[in-house]
């Protein structure tokens, strides 16, 4: 009896340091969060190339515990009149959703709006003459229904 005593208290004293290692990681989310998450949402093209790297790599950043998830344009079409706004959705919302995550949302929805704008825009200059007019006067359409109609109850979620 003495001789399994020693290898079963050996084994129970080990027990704590296997749960310990299979636990998941992540438990602390890294100190630069609010600091990323202000990078990926400024208006500059940089912060837009910065989120979309990030975006198609999310697994990098998960330690961060960002929410990716999205619906998009909401209600609006995401591609109105052949113009590709989805993208820019999707980081509206990406900022949308983790400044409310994080209890700043109204201190930071301006700019959210804002960046929004400046996305849409920047989809319009692949453009020329009057298709460059129209999707202009639809990204200033989407714009300012985001700023009037923008809330701060989350929207729903298709991924």
């Amino acid at each position: 009896m003495r001789r399994m005593a020693l290898p079963l208290a050996a084994a129970a004293l080990a027990l704590p340091a296997v749960l310990t290692a299979a636990a998941p990681a992540g438990a602390a989310v890294p100190a630069d969060k609010a600091q990323v998450l202000s990078s990926w949402t400024q208006t500059s093209a940089t912060s837009y190339n910065a989120w979309l790297a990030a975006r198609n790599n999310q697994a990098a950043w998960s330690a961060y515990a960002f929410d990716w998830s999205t619906d998009y344009c909401s209600d609006s079409p995401d591609n109105p009149l052949g113009f590709p706004f989805k993208t820019a959705c999707a980081r509206h919302d990406f900022g949308y959703r983790n400044y409310k995550k994080a209890g700043t949302f109204s201190a930071n929805k301006a700019r959210l709006d804002d960046m929004l704008y400046a996305d849409l825009k920047r989809v319009c200059a692949a453009y020329s003459g009057a298709k460059k007019t129209a999707c202009e006067s639809t990204a200033w359409t989407y714009y300012h229904a985001v700023d009037i109609f923008g809330s701060a109850t989350p929207a729903r979620q298709a991924s």
